[in-house]
């Protein structure tokens, strides 16, 4: 059974600033979090909400467990490598309603939604916090692992956090898959596959090299292919998400359905 600590491992309570590995004293990363007014009204329009029913559509107490999110995050990156420390000026946008632009993508009825690689907790985190269901949050890392723990402790979220290889965890049977900043498509799909139902639907926000990716199935892989907008260039500036693969904030969200293996040729 994993531990579940309440600051980063590694670490005593006194030594706040001094990486042990070389002396070297640190910063602390400068997290942006807009005022909860702000934070309301955008996450309104991230989820395609009447800006004139924010209160409603948005509670108080959704938008304080995404900030204490964010204040987990840069604490713990300070630690281990959750989300390039240059992304947390623009942590709110960057990572929370990036991840929010999901939710209206969900279909009705959906009743477990799985988030591979999920790092950070991002989108999965972000999803279970704003009402998605039984989401499970697969991450072999276990420092994440770990985090993602602590984070659901502290916010409440209901989520499974399964410390483990993808391929390793047994079929979840999803009805939507997610997966940001994990894989080029080729090898995300059959890591999707595993954990997917026949009729689910695959989120992954990808990066404007999403249209070569496809071209790269094309081969292999047959499926339905519709796409969601990104929020615009203005995001794509930010360091990575995860220490490489960025989903680039520019590119669309691929939306698949009816994923399944080419035949073999003849």
């Amino acid at each position: 059974m994993s531990t579940v600590r309440s600051r980063p491992p590694g670490r005593g309570p006194r030594d706040r600033s001094t990486d042990h590995r070389d002396g070297r004293r640190t910063a602390a990363p400068a997290l942006g979090l807009p005022p909860p007014a702000d934070c309301r009204a955008g996450l309104a329009a991230a989820l395609g909400r009447d800006p004139a029913a924010v209160p409603a559509a948005v509670p108080d107490e959704t938008v304080a467990r995404l900030r204490a999110l964010l204040e987990l995050l840069a604490t713990w990156t300070r630690r281990i490598n959750l989300v390039g420390p240059a992304t947390l000026p623009q942590a709110w946008e960057r990572h929370v309603l990036d991840s929010a632009r999901l939710v209206p993508l969900i279909p009705p009825g959906a009743r477990r939604v799985v988030d591979l690689g999920s790092g950070a907790g991002f989108p999965g985190l972000v999803l279970a916090l704003l009402g998605a269901p039984d989401v499970h949050l697969v991450e072999s890392d276990q420092r994440k692992a770990a985090f993602l723990r602590e984070v659901a402790r502290v916010t409440g979220a209901p989520v499974t956090v399964h410390a483990a290889r993808i391929e390793a965890v047994p079929p979840l049977a999803a009805d939507v898959v997610t997966a940001r900043a994990l894989a080029p498509l080729p090898d995300l799909l059959p890591l999707v596959t595993r954990h997917l139902t026949p009729d689910g639907v695959a989120l992954l926000p990808k990066g404007r090299g999403a249209e070569s990716e496809l071209t790269a199935c094309r081969e292999r892989w047959i499926m339905r292919v519709d796409s969601h907008p990104g929020p615009g260039p203005s995001a794509a500036a930010a360091a990575p998400v995860r220490g490489g693969a960025d989903p680039d904030s520019a590119g669309p969200i691929l939306i698949l359905r009816e994923i399944r293996r080419a035949p073999s040729p003849a």
